[in-house]
């Protein structure tokens, strides 16, 4: 059977994520399907539409089904029983998820997939238990934002095919679309209204809807668009009052209230006097490393310690034996060398930094040879040179220097960093454009923090100036860094187990093109272990 282009790359996408045509419908049951939230947007605007069209389908052999922008099918209506055991036995049951990865080529899953209307029938159904089926599906936008909300599926049996089902349905989207406008006028009403009246009892008083922001002058010269995805963050998960560190630095205490369902949240922030940090250097707006790291260097330079600096390749390094060296620029050698130096030559020219005054760094030292790591030891014994060593962990590290150092500070990678993203883009983007630096939108930044980063600031510093190359004047938007950054959802709420799963879920994905086949060999498990967990974590790639 020739397929149409649509098709044929539809069944490639169910090939790559390890379907067969004989795959059982039945792999979406059990604890794959979850728990459907009936007060959604998308539900409440949808359901009086759905309603009159099951009154429409009423002795028919046809049914409606309504799938998310997860593509999990939310609700269903139909006009035969028939149709309805039918609907069940291929798993099409509200909370069922219907990507293509799950259930391959039919009209919620490649809808979603292309974000256009797609009719499937009979035989381009990739799974054969489907084939029996004609469907045609069309994607739902939100109008106020453009947002894609869903798909909304009309699907019969093969037998009852019908050239007016099309035109039937994407008038029904286009009733769903109204509704969802009013609705989301209606949010918006609600938020100014409480935003209007905090204004009465706080002087800083930002508002922040799903595609809104408010704030009035106090919160526009406090809060800058880089603190919005933290306030976000930290309002899914707590309510009441906190104290936080804005990315200017500026402590605050913010009291969180939620505005009605869906409408958004309203943040009165007041800021507090800064707290005395007694003689150790107070960290600046710049800084690539976390306060109390810079600190413990800073402590550590004013007594010349031996310092062993550790963390992942591209975690900060070179910034934190910049801070250890202050003014006077370090000498640096690096054990990397040794391979094409040999140990003789290396060794030698350790031995001719000792004169140094200053810092005297060696990078990488975990590469060193044993015999090489032994006279590097000796010479610490020997000389007074003030010496600092840095290592992707300590595990490589010969022993006998590992004895010798002073203190060690552990550098933490950048996805244990998520918060301080903002604050760090900001700065880097200053280095990389130090006038008419361009500014990252709250969607940018809520799309790098959601990146598993395995370079670490590194790559964070690589994909903002591949970006700005491209662009050299205007805001940088998600859809600028979408090219650069394959992650899409952050992770939510998620306990420290939880956080771990979704790094190592994330950073194998990306490591193989997304190819989920792929990334579920590479951690061990299986390819439906990994789909469950993939929508536990509300990972979306």
């Amino acid at each position: 059977m020739e397929l149409r282009t649509e098709i044929a790359q539809s069944w490639r996408r169910a090939e790559l994520s390890g379907l067969t045509p004989n795959t059982p419908a039945d792999r979406l049951a059990g604890n794959i399907i979850a728990d459907i939230d009936t007060r959604s947007r998308l539900l409440r605007a949808a359901d009086p539409v759905l309603e009159d069209i099951a009154r429409h389908l009423r002795d028919t052999r046809l049914s409606v089904l309504l799938a998310d922008r997860d593509c999990r099918i939310v609700a269903r209506r139909y006009g035969d029983r028939a149709l309805e055991r039918a609907l069940d036995a291929v798993s099409a049951v509200p909370g069922s998820l219907f990507t293509e990865e799950t259930s391959g080529t039919n009209s919620l899953a490649t809808p979603h997939e292309l974000r256009r209307g797609v009719a499937v029938h009979g035989e381009e159904h990739f799974l054969d238990a489907l084939k029996r089926f004609t469907c045609y599906g069309h994607p739902i936008r939100n109008p106020a934002t453009g947002r894609f909300e869903g798909v909304l599926d009309i699907t019969g049996l093969v037998e009852d095919a019908n050239p007016l089902l099309a035109p039937f349905l994407i008038q029904a989207v286009a009733d769903i679309e109204h509704r969802l406008l009013d609705g989301s006028n209606q949010a918006q009403q609600r938020l100014l209204a409480a935003f209007q009246a905090a204004q009465h009892r706080s002087s800083a008083v930002l508002a922040l809807g799903e595609d809104v922001v408010l704030a009035n002058s106090a919160a526009v010269d406090l809060v800058d668009p880089v603190d919005h995805p933290l306030l976000r963050e930290l309002s899914r998960t707590r309510r009441g009052v906190r104290r936080i560190r804005l990315s200017s630095g500026t402590e605050v205490e913010v009291r969180m209230e939620a505005v009605s369902v869906n409408a958004g949240m309203l943040f009165e922030l007041a800021p507090l006097r800064p707290a005395y940090r007694g003689a150790v250097r107070r960290r600046t707006p710049v800084s690539v490393l976390p306060g109390d790291v810079e600190d413990r260097l800073v402590r550590s330079a004013q007594a010349r310690r031996r310092v062993l600096v550790l963390g992942e390749p591209g975690s900060g390094h070179g910034a934190a034996t910049a801070v250890l060296a202050g003014t006077r620029a370090p000498a640096r050698l690096d054990a990397g060398d040794v391979a094409t130096l040999g140990e003789h030559e290396w060794c030698a020219r350790l031995e001719r930094l000792v004169t140094h005054q200053g810092l005297v760094v060696v990078r990488n030292v975990h590469l060193l040879p044993p015999l090489s790591a032994t006279r590097t030891a000796r010479l610490l014994d020997e000389a007074s040179t003030w010496f600092a060593f840095t290592a992707d962990s300590e595990t490589g590290v010969h022993a006998e220097l590992s004895a010798r150092v002073h203190r060690r500070v552990e550098l933490p990678p950048l996805r244990s960093r998520r918060r301080d993203i903002p604050a760090l883009a900001k700065a880097i983007l200053a280095g990389i454009r130090p006038h008419g630096t361009p500014r990252l939108t709250a969607g940018a930044l809520e799309l790098l923090a959601a990146q598993p980063w395995p370079g670490n600031l590194t790559e964070l510093e690589t994909v903002l100036t591949d970006v700005t190359e491209e662009r050299s004047t205007g805001d940088i938007t998600a859809r600028d860094l979408a090219p650069l950054c394959p992650v899409t959802t952050t992770a939510q709420n998620l306990s420290a187990w939880q956080q771990a799963e979704y790094e190592a879920i994330t950073r194998a994905l990306a490591a193989v093109g997304g190819n989920k086949v792929q990334a579920a060999r590479a951690l061990g498990i299986s390819r439906s272990t990994l789909y469950n967990r993939i929508r536990t974590l509300q990972i979306t790639t």
